[in-house]
């Protein structure tokens, strides 16, 4: 094709004889470059941003107080007044499930803080070339390992005592083999890399070396699995809250919720059902958007 058939003009190109090059071309590169989300994806984490703002900023949402009821509207049905009923003090379900994200979520990211925190940095201990730090560390995961993470925080509950912080403190001993395993390895994997080498022969200096390129790469995986992690945290710290072992009543937390409506299950579903289902998404969003990432990560997607 020969340009001067097609003279140039707004959203054309100019080609010269013999070229191949379609003039569609910059068209479909473009439609080729966008990013496209699966449904359940999109879904969970529009969700996530609402629990967000719910757990910010509660007060927007419902006008009811979660800690004050009256005995005359106890165990009331759903309905335009009370969206999701009452319990059987008469206080709104409605805004305790709205408030109770807050406590939710903020213990689960305190744990999982603690978490992450502790497991990198034994993670690290046991990644360097000292064989008897990685040994001590690693039969320190070994031993929290062994036990059921719901179990082993129930035992450090058990030693501290009850409390908001204390549950967080739980978990998050509980998370740490699963942050520490995956930085040692990580560790242990960049440390022998070339550009690690390579940058030692160089004349960089051991800490230096550590900082630029050993620790940007180790951290690189860490929010991937504490998005896969959180759902979990949150599921233990509401059955240990539903055993009492996390904060207690009145606190409009999830699981104390369920422990409050299980008396009134068999005359009013809802006081448990919508907590219930609150908790029950929540874990499926952090699943759902923390498995996403995790395939990103690993590139198997796109």
């Amino acid at each position: 094709m020969n340009a001067s058939t097609h003279p140039p003009g707004e959203g054309t190109a100019v080609l010269a004889p013999g070229d191949l090059v379609s003039l569609d071309a910059p068209r479909t590169a473009k439609g080729r470059g966008r990013r496209t989300y699966p449904p359940s994806v999109v879904a969970s984490a529009v969700f996530l941003a609402a629990l967000l703002a719910v757990a910010v900023a509660p007060n927007l949402f419902t006008a009811y107080d979660p800690l004050t009821g009256s005995f005359l509207e106890g165990l009331k049905a759903p309905s335009w007044d009370h969206l999701f009923g009452t319990d059987r003090l008469g206080r709104d379900v409605f805004a305790r499930t709205l408030h109770g994200a807050r406590y939710s979520l903020l213990i689960g990211l305190g744990g999982m803080a603690i978490s992450v925190a502790a497991g990198v940095f034994l993670g690290i201990l046991a990644g360097q070339r000292n064989r008897v730090l990685d040994e001590a560390t690693s039969r320190v995961f070994d031993v929290l390992s062994s036990f059921p993470g719901v179990l082993l925080a129930m035992l450090v509950v058990t030693f501290l005592g009850q409390g908001m912080l204390n549950i967080a403190i739980a978990v998050g001993i509980a998370g740490i083999p699963k942050f520490g395993r995956v930085v040692r390895a990580q560790t242990q994997l960049v440390r022998d890399a070339d550009y690690v080498t390579q940058a030692a022969i160089y004349g960089l200096g051991r800490r230096q070396v550590f900082v630029r390129h050993v620790l940007p790469n180790v951290l690189v995986a860490i929010p991937v699995i504490a998005t896969v992690y959180i759902g979990s945290t949150i599921l233990t710290v509401s059955g240990l809250s539903f055993l009492g072992l996390g904060p207690q009543p009145p606190t409009p937390e999830w699981g104390v919720m369920l422990a409050e409506s299980r008396d009134v299950l068999r005359v009013a579903w809802w006081p448990a059902i919508f907590p219930g289902a609150a908790i029950t998404l929540t874990v499926i969003a952090f699943s759902t958007v923390g498995g996403f990432l995790q395939k990103r990560f690993e590139g198997r997607i796109a």
